[in-house]
């Protein structure tokens, strides 16, 4: 169910960079699947064909708990949201890392995608200061 998000929220910087990465987690991973998606001579599929589309469901979670977390009135429950995103956050820099051990030229994009995550945990940091 999609809901309206207020104005003021779609300005927030962490919000923004939240839907860059969701766009360039998903670019790579198209690319990567590309490449991982034969089977290998033996009829087994490359592991790290999953790793590409955690990338692209762990970041496409962050914008809704962003907006969660500000939209939340009780503290307890907005720290559960802030929790969550970084445990997100932590997840994808994983994600990452493993999917630049893959065997496909889409690796050569992660170190730019792991930037952004860095940009992310800053903004991030500033933003919990906020709340």
């Amino acid at each position: 169910m999609l809901y309206p998000i207020p104005s003021h929220l779609s300005d927030l910087p962490i919000y923004k960079k939240a839907l860059d990465i969701i766009t360039l987690s998903r670019s790579i991973s198209t690319y990567l699947n590309q490449d991982l998606s034969y089977l290998k001579p033996d009829g087994s599929e490359d592991e790290h064909i999953y790793f590409s589309g955690d990338i692209v469901q762990q970041s496409t979670s962050l914008a809704p708990e962003i907006l969660n977390a500000e939209l939340e009135r009780h503290s307890d429950k907005k720290y559960k949201h802030i929790a969550s995103l970084e445990r997100l956050t932590t997840l994808l820099y994983i994600n990452c890392r493993r999917l630049e051990k893959s065997h496909s030229n889409g690796r050569d994009y992660l170190p730019i995608l792991r930037s952004e995550l860095k940009k992310f945990r800053r903004l991030q940091h500033t933003w919990m200061m906020t709340l």
